[in-house]
């Protein structure tokens, strides 16, 4: 310091301590002495010493300050705040307690006193004042006209607008929880799950009893599939709030993509009997009852839904994706009167154009049947990209990599356990109607799309936000054989949620074709189903399915005839690399000549012949596929060829499958 301008200098000092507190308390420590040595008087540079030292872990000589300063300026909320936290750090909770609220007393609106007050009633197990002093907290902030700005961006679209508000807010205050949840919805919002995990959990460990971000947290891990610990964590809050219908819907659909759909229809139809009817929670009921066979109850929920919310498109393709569902002239005329060219929302405008296409189907009226899936795909497509040359560049990667010699030097690796049979290819090519065929064995369960391997491949990969492109597959050889071993393990641990004690279970995601590399190296012994369909029907098949996420390929006729012929290519390469090694289930084979089709599929799967697999449209099961009902009827020939009614508008899909056609030559 110099004393040119003494009161200058002593202000920019301390300025510079306080920032060097979070950055480097030991160098605040040295700054505040400093000052104190030029000032021996000065509070605030005594403030920042005690904090440094708390810090820094040195509690005593830190309370050996902060008490006779708060002795002295017993009104001042800082110092009683900085108290506070020393008693706290050195174990003495409730003399914190007692401090800190003496602080908020004398400033209510001081976020940090609220924020550490709750902490420590958590700490305490004082659910009760821990809530409302987190209450408290995120009333204050979110007073703050930067967070309201943030938050009226995000509510209206403008995501990296409000993104960049959001951060700009914890530049100011890193401990603002409120802008740190709002910057996890908005990674939630564009699917940035990790992101928005870490966020959370940094929240919860600033404010455990912040109950929106819990309940945002809840649904990270529900959309992470990691459904254990959604549970557990939505449980939590059904215990503290047992009347929150968010909870209870949340706790509901968890439940069902665990499978434990009895016990989700439970909570639907006790929110219904209780509360007025809601068509979110209609909705979800509905989805619920179809997933386990009780149609008519699932139709009659949809139509409760559409009375109560008649805009509601997702609800009009929740009733066309039942397939085998027929709307009436009312119906077709009810949905017309919802379409609008501008400022309509595109999810519901989006669903509204699918299920009209649907409904023009079943009348044959093709044209317009193709003007509404061609409407609906347009409006998905501009708000779910596809990058088509990001495909060609992964499945070069996987063929380049994934070679004779990789295969042959990881021999005998990974891990033995030969429950898992994967069904894979792409979307509407057969794959519910092979898992509807196996579940119906004795021996084998049927689960569903499991995202496991693919979250794998992206764990590896060390995917992110700041790393852009995967390290997967290349990083596979850095990897030893126990790394191998215990991938397997962690795939059989990591399913076993979804299955109970049958020895073989089904995983049918189908973009795992991408992935049977690695399957096949950390799984050796797992058996692989190619579902197949001939190229035209399957690609218009998909094209005329909203799916609910990801298959963005789907959205354009020419994407999805250029992905089709990527999955082929890649197909290929497993064959000549692991000959024998994947099984190929032809659709139209398995529909002209069932019964020995599934003999052939169930011998590879090293099953013996059971008659009940003959008759697989018995089998009574959940199954949460848009071919929920068609395979709960025996195989019909019709659905085979119905792509030829839409032939004339399919030149786009004709020149992108090219070469493909003369492999599969249209007759």
């Amino acid at each position: 310091m110099t004393t040119n301008d003494p009161q200058g200098d002593v202000k920019t000092a301390l300025g510079n301590a306080a920032r060097l507190l979070h950055e480097n308390p030991s160098l605040a420590e040295e700054q505040a002495k400093v000052i104190l040595s030029h000032v021996p008087e000065m509070d605030p540079a005594k403030h920042i010493l005690s904090a440094a030292y708390r810090l820094q872990g040195k509690v005593e000589q830190a309370l050996e300050i902060i008490i006779p300063l708060s002795e002295r300026l017993s009104k001042s909320a800082p110092i009683l705040l900085e108290l506070g936290l020393c008693y706290a750090a050195n174990g003495k909770t409730r003399d914190a307690i007692k401090v800190i609220t003496k602080s908020v007393a004398l400033v209510p609106d001081h976020a940090e006193s609220w924020r550490t007050l709750a902490g420590l009633h958590s700490q305490s197990e004082d659910h009760k004042n821990a809530l409302k002093a987190t209450r408290k907290l995120i009333d204050i902030l979110d007073k703050n006209p930067a967070l309201i700005k943030a938050k009226e961006l995000f509510e209206s679209g403008r995501l990296p607008l409000a993104e960049t508000a959001a951060k700009d807010i914890i530049k100011t205050n890193p401990l603002d929880v409120a802008a740190m949840r709002l910057l996890a919805e908005i990674a939630i919002k564009i699917n940035r799950l990790e992101d928005a995990k870490k966020l959370l959990l940094h929240c919860l460990t600033l404010a455990p009893h912040y109950r929106h971000a819990h309940h945002n947290y809840a649904i990270v891990l529900y959309r992470k599939h990691d459904l254990e610990a959604a549970l557990t964590q939505i449980n939590i809050l059904v215990e503290r709030d047992p009347g929150n219908l968010n909870y209870s819907t949340l706790k509901a659909a968890i439940l069902t993509r665990k499978g434990d759909h009895n016990e989700a229809l439970e909570i639907y139809e006790e929110i219904l009997t209780n509360n007025d009817p809601q068509a979110r929670v209609l909705l979800s009921y509905g989805h619920a009852l179809k997933t386990v066979g009780r149609l008519d109850e699932a139709i009659d929920a949809y139509r409760k839904c559409i009375e109560a919310s008649p805009k509601m498109g997702e609800t009009y393709w929740s009733l066309a994706n039942l397939k085998t569902f027929k709307f009436s002239n009312e119906d077709l005329e009810n949905m017309l009167s919802q379409v609008v060219e501008e400022q309509g929302d595109p999810e519901d405008q989006s669903h509204l154009a699918f299920a009209i296409g649907k409904a023009y189907e079943d009348r044959k009226e093709f044209d317009s049947s193709f003007e509404y899936y061609q409407r609906g795909n347009d409006i998905r497509r501009r708000n779910h990209r596809h990058d088509a040359k990001i495909n060609i560049y992964d499945t070069v990667r996987q063929i380049q990599f994934f070679n004779k010699e990789f295969i042959e030097s990881h021999k005998g690796q990974g891990y033995s356990a030969p429950d898992p049979i994967f069904v894979v290819g792409l979307p509407r090519a057969g794959s519910t109607l092979i898992e509807q065929i196996l579940a119906s064995h004795s021996q084998v369960e049927g689960t569903a799309e499991l995202t496991d391997i693919i979250a794998l491949s992206r764990k590896i990969g060390e995917r992110s936000q700041k790393q852009v492109v995967s390290k997967y597959p290349e990083i596979l050889n850095q990897m030893s054989a126990d790394d191998f071993k215990l991938m397997g393990e962690s795939y059989i641990s990591t399913t076993r949620i979804q299955r109970s004690s049958l020895p073989y279970f089904i995983d049918k995601m189908p973009n795992n074709f991408q992935h049977i590399g690695l399957i096949h190296t950390i799984l050796p012994n797992a058996k692989i189903i190619d579902a197949r369909r001939h190229p035209m029907g399957c690609c218009f098949s998909g094209f005329k399915q909203l799916f609910a996420m990801g298959q963005t390929f789907t959205y354009s006729l020419t994407d999805i005839g250029l992905y089709y012929r990527d999955y082929v290519k890649l197909m290929d390469h497993w064959d000549a690399v692991l000959p024998s090694r994947v099984y190929r289930v032809q659709y139209e084979d398995m529909v002209a000549d069932t019964e020995n089709q599934i003999r052939k599929l169930l011998e590879y799967c090293g099953l013996e012949f059971e008659e009940q697999c003959l008759r697989f449209y018995e089998t009574d099961r959940a199954i949460r596929t848009p071919s929920s009902e068609q395979v709960r009827q025996p195989i019909y020939q019709k659905g085979v060829e119905q792509w030829r009614n839409y032939e004339k508008h399919l030149a786009p899909l004709k020149e992108a499958l090219g070469p493909l056609l003369d492999r599969y030559p249209i007759d």
